[in-house]
């Protein structure tokens, strides 16, 4: 299972960090995922203090909370300055603001779980003074409608979502070679009801792979998912959707014959074992069928295609919000402004 493998990535994380960062895991409320991300940004913090002397630490494990009490913001943007232009990796190019803006997020959580949150044995915090509140995201360079130029390139509107799924129906297996048309026969059924599931409710591909069986209710329509930070949410199935899920919903048991103790709806064979199917697998196979339709796409670009159909046709932001289980409508806004056909209608409308 997906999460069983970041948990026991996290575990190795712990064992090479201090203490009150495992009090820090306990502490919060994010996802398995935005955890192990936070932690590799930790240890790439701990290992940049060590080696720039601000601690006299010799093994992260032995950082100290008053080694961060007393970083100064100057400190901060140094290290800021250093992951963006120092590359340890055969990348060329410097790291893009989204990717900084994650390193400052997660220093933050650290920090407000430092100066708030914690308790030691008097029940206080560890420390007061929060530089993090001095250190401001960075700007992305890229305009609303620059990205959303961008991003609808990648996506699929209109009748394509339809195209799409006829395509994996229908015409992908003459695009390979005899050894693959096996498995993707066995598989096509399960296939086509995870992309009609994301397209049809804009779940997140971690959500889709952790989906069981009591969580989908095809009568009527609608799924139960585990959301970010482990919130329960219920969330309607596009009507479209539900064929390609009910038939392979039919054919799961026949497919795969899973133990009857196998609650996962999505299901995998590897090397003869029957396993929930994985997030990265999921990944994989959208970008196999979409590379070979044309349109090469992430799971999270059919994400951004389910959000740009529902503003399109409702105008409303919190309905978008609500569908992709997102807090607020902040990070809906991209969404209005996916399609560059209609400003240049509004462009080209004139009173009379």
């Amino acid at each position: 299972m997906e999460k069983d493998r970041y948990l026991n990535l996290i575990n190795q994380e712990l064992k090479q960090l201090p203490s009150f960062i495992t009090e820090y895991k306990i502490g919060t409320n994010l996802s398995t995922t935005t955890v192990y991300q936070y932690l590799t940004e930790f240890r790439r913090f701990f290992d940049w203090l060590r080696s720039c002397d601000l601690s006299t630490a010799i093994t992260n494990e032995q950082i100290a909370p008053t080694d961060l009490e007393h970083l100064k913001r100057n400190d901060i943007m140094m290290y800021l300055d250093y992951i963006q232009h120092t590359s340890t990796t055969s990348k060329k190019h410097d790291l893009s603001p989204t990717t900084v803006n994650r390193t400052i997020n997660a220093l933050r959580s650290l920090y407000k779980f430092l100066t708030i949150t914690a308790d030691d044995l008097n029940g206080n915090p560890y420390f007061e003074r929060n530089v993090m509140l001095k250190i401001s995201a960075v700007n992305d360079t890229q305009t609303l409608s620059y990205r959303a130029h961008a991003i609808k390139a990648h996506m699929l509107t209109g009748n394509e979502k339809f195209e799409f799924l006829d395509f994996i129906d229908n015409t992908y297996i003459s695009k390979i070679n005899k050894q693959a048309i096996s498995p993707f026969k066995k598989n096509k059924e399960r296939d086509l009801a995870l992309i009609a599931l994301m397209l049809g409710t804009g779940v997140r591909v971690s959500e889709a792979a952790n989906i069981d069986l009591a969580d989908l209710n095809l009568n009527d329509r609608y799924l139960d998912v585990i959301r970010k930070g482990g919130q329960k949410d219920t969330v309607p199935i596009a009507d479209w959707a539900i064929p390609y899920l009910t038939t392979y919903a039919e054919h799961r048991e026949a497919l795969y014959h899973p133990e009857k103790n196998q609650l996962a709806f999505f299901l995998t064979e590897y090397h003869g074992s029957i396993n929930r199917i994985a997030s990265n697998s999921i990944e994989r196979l959208v970008s196999k069928y979409s590379t070979a339709f044309g349109r090469k796409m992430t799971p999270h670009k059919l994400r951004h295609t389910v959000a740009s159909e529902i503003y399109s046709n409702t105008k409303d932001q919190v309905i978008v919000a609500q569908q992709l289980g997102q807090k607020g409508t902040s990070a809906t806004s991209l969404y209005t402004h996916v399609d560059p056909d209609k400003q240049r209608a509004a462009l080209n409308t004139t009173d009379d």
